[in-house]
């Protein structure tokens, strides 16, 4: 049996697939599994403990090599957790006897032999991609970073950047919240032009109090292993909210126009806070079309009590 998934999206889409991954190996475990990703979400590689193989698409290459291995491989099942017309191309090239994808994606129906009726809108992510490979929850979990050093604990890690801009909180603050916390502090980030300006504006607002700012010096693995290590991991939605919910850290969350019900952690030890909102929300309050507020509206004295509250529990 040799299984193909396919996630081409982003990097938090593509680790919210690993528990799937986990539970497609204890359905199958003498089954070959092999997990396509796209772009910066391949440097996640060896963090699937559940794929025996990681393969990177690379956007604006011909990839060869992958084309070719998609017809040759002899892959028996693909499950499809993209849906884009290059993913339901790739699913029709391998003539698996078992190629699944969502039934939502009406237009790429030619490239899977199984079509599943799963509502994006109505699930969290998690459960949304369980729906696709059809086999029981192991735990949410499928995804941990290979050994690397890290510090002693404890220590935080803040995490602020983000891909969307308008997720972005307000400099100032995070180097208010970031006086208060308790324990040494590491700035984490990608080197992106945007996210460096942001975290140059964080260094400033703290006037010299002293962190490790690692922001674009370490690598997407490197990353989640100092988050998996943290005592508290504070960010952003964004890839190192999942980093942290993989790994059960304490958390906190912030979520301004994203709607934390598609993808809030769901372990005990986090704490999510909406802006527009002045106490922690629980997952039971959370609506699948509720809408998000400015992150402006999210104030310091709200992640303040968030984090205590982690103390407390």
């Amino acid at each position: 049996m040799k299984i193909l998934a396919l996630q081409l999206k982003r990097i938090g889409d593509a680790v919210l697939t690993a528990p799937a991954l986990a539970a497609l190996r204890a359905e199958h475990p003498g089954a070959h599994i092999t997990l396509l990703l796209s772009g910066a979400a391949g440097g996640l590689g060896s963090g699937f403990t559940a794929a025996d193989d990681v393969i990177t698409y690379r956007s604006g290459k011909a990839n060869i090599g992958i084309w070719s291995d998609l017809v040759t491989g002899g892959f028996t099942h693909v499950y499809d957790f993209t849906g884009s017309d290059r993913s339901a191309l790739m699913a029709g090239l391998t003539r698996a006897s078992v190629r699944r994808g969502y039934a939502r994606h009406a237009r790429q129906a030619r490239g899977y032999t199984q079509r599943i009726d799963a509502s994006v809108r109505d699930l969290h992510t998690l459960e949304y991609h369980l729906a696709l490979v059809d086999c029981p929850a192991v735990a949410e979990t499928g995804f941990s970073p290979p050994t690397s050093p890290v510090p002693a604990a404890p220590y935080a890690v803040v995490h602020p950047g983000t891909a969307r801009a308008e997720k972005y909180w307000l400099p100032e603050r995070w180097a208010e919240v970031i006086r208060t916390l308790k324990t040494p502090v590491i700035l984490t980030g990608a080197d992106g032009d945007e996210e460096r300006a942001h975290i140059d504006a964080i260094e400033r607002a703290l006037d010299g109090f002293p962190i490790q700012n690692l922001a674009g010096k370490l690598s997407l693995l490197e990353t989640a292993a100092h988050i998996a290590g943290s005592s508290l991991t504070l960010s952003v939605d964004s890839a190192a909210a999942h980093f942290a919910a993989m790994a059960g850290v304490p958390q906190v969350t912030l979520y301004g126009p994203t709607n934390p019900y598609h993808w809030h952690p769901r372990h005990p030890r986090a704490v999510l806070l909406q802006a527009g909102h002045t106490a922690p929300l629980t997952p039971e309050s959370l609506l699948p079309k509720a809408k998000g507020a400015p992150m402006r509206e999210l104030s310091t004295d709200t992640v303040i009590r968030g984090i205590a509250s982690l103390s407390q529990a």
